[in-house]
């Protein structure tokens, strides 16, 4: 269809303050092809973590040949999109020497810096650049946020092994050798970035003042709805049908944090010995969800994977980081037990533990197939969005139980643009966790002038390439 204008992709819709980014239509200039060349969307990272490690034979499938049909338990949930995944046995992790007593300072810090701390300088943060943080210096300027960066809990966790910086226990991003990044664990505040005020007009709607103190309050939507509705009528039915598409996903993600918070409050005053409904005596009291640290970590972890994938989706930023917990202190009340996770994977070939940690695993991959399958859902210029990503998941030790970090557990999903070739488990990869970063980010085609911490070469297999 031959179109008779264009919209810049910057463009966002403006109301009152508030502005919202929109998804990738036909009729955007960014989506014209050049003459002769076929248009290629940009290629977006994401990171998700999860801390102690995994139980091998639930996480590892059996065999390269089965990998798309016999699944292990601990990745079921993966099973309508486990054909854009990619596993890969083999990748160790950074040696901890001679640090040997940290190994939870280590594997949250070492995670995406494949580099120890510097040894003489411990109680100062003095590590290397994130790789999330150097494609962020490379992309971040095409976008308005240049990275974004998550947690599930907050970043404040306080021990003392080997005489570390507490910062290394709860962050992996870092934006200098010296500067962690902090990450944002209130769901409002993420989404109020994402509505932050910006350069850019839609529809015709002029640009209002400093955007509201509460923007949840009344729904934020509302406020850039009429520029909807202008810039609606002079779209195609395609993309019609994909900007409806789009604010619905954006107005429910909002009524799902707007329900949090409520509940919140309800309870904090149920606590407090006041009613606030007309329930009867013998009705349960509501139920508490606490942020972060709530008996319904999934509700609240499905959200701010909601928000990675918004943001993806808006070209808001093309790096997002999730912690999705830290080490210690984390239990997970809903899945029927309160242990804490750090406990049980001290687990001593226990039954009952190391059956805890494997549903505990199982639960944190489950978060991560939702993000996926929901970016999978998403039409992105030929083909889905989830085809422009690669989202890594992982954790930064192998085996809780004995600290092990000779076979750390990740899982990659996407195809980057068509540099990933996914739907295989590799079995014999020899390689460590730089040469892996190193290598997703050259797929995205982020170059680099240095290798990433320990890596030591390419790991070609990533593209369905054999290693020479």
């Amino acid at each position: 269809m031959e179109k008779n204008w264009l919209i810049d992709r910057r463009t966002c819709l403006r109301g009152l303050g508030a502005s919202l980014a929109l998804p990738l239509l036909e009729t955007m200039g960014w989506a014209e092809s050049p003459k002769g060349m076929a248009y290629k969307p940009p290629v977006r990272l994401g990171f998700m973590y999860m801390p102690h490690g995994v139980i091998m034979d639930d996480f590892w499938p059996k065999s390269s040949e089965t990998f798309l049909t016999d699944l292990p338990p601990g990745l079921e949930s993966l099973r309508p999109v486990i054909h854009q995944c990619l596993m890969m046995k083999g990748i160790s992790g950074v040696p901890i020497a001679p640090l040997n007593g940290a190994p939870h300072a280590l594997e949250l810090s070492t995670w995406l810096t494949a580099t120890l701390p510097d040894a003489n300088r411990r109680n100062q943060i003095h590590i290397a650049t994130s790789a999330d943080q150097i494609a962020a210096n490379y992309v971040g300027g095409f976008t308005a946020l240049p990275s974004l960066e998550l947690a599930t809990m907050p970043q404040t966790h306080k021990e003392n092994q080997e005489g570390l910086n507490e910062a290394y226990y709860s962050h992996c991003s870092f934006r200098s050798s010296t500067q962690p990044v902090p990450a944002e664990t209130n769901p409002r505040n993420v989404l109020s970035r994402l509505f932050k005020n910006q350069t850019g007009v839609a529809g015709g709607i002029k640009s209002g003042g400093a955007l509201p103190s509460d923007p949840l309050e009344g729904g934020m939507l509302d406020l850039v709805l009429e520029g909807a509705r202008g810039l609606r009528r002079r779209l195609s039915y395609n993309d019609q049908h994909k900007l409806d598409e789009y604010l619905d996903c954006v107005r429910s993600l909002e009524r799902r944090i707007v329900a949090i918070e409520y509940r919140q409050k309800e309870a904090a005053l149920e606590a407090a010995g006041v009613s606030v409904t007309k329930r009867n005596a013998s009705d349960s009291p509501p139920i508490e969800i606490r942020i972060p640290e709530g008996d319904r970590r999934s509700e609240y972890m499905k959200i701010m994977c909601d928000l990675t994938v918004l943001a993806f989706q808006t070209d808001t930023t093309r790096v997002s980081t999730y912690i999705g917990s830290t080490p210690n202190g984390v239990s997970y009340p809903e899945l029927g037990f309160t242990d804490e996770h750090h406990s049980v994977t001290h687990h001593n070939n226990q039954p009952e533990k190391s059956g805890k940690v494997a549903k505990i695993s199982a639960f944190n991959v489950e978060q991560f197939a939702y993000m996926i399958q929901r970016m999978h859902s998403l039409k992105e210029g030929e083909g889905t969005l989830l085809d422009n990503c690669i989202m890594m998941w992982g954790s930064g030790l192998e085996d809780g139980n004995k600290h092990s970090r000779e076979n750390l557990p990740f899982i990659l999903a996407g195809k980057g643009g068509g540099a990933i070739q996914t739907g295989r488990f590799l079995t014999d990869v020899s390689g460590n966790q730089g040469d892996l970063l190193g290598t997703i980010l050259t797929s995205a085609g982020i170059p680099l002038d240095r290798p990433i911490g320990i890596a030591t070469k390419h790991l070609p297999q990533l593209g369905g390439i054999a290693e020479v």
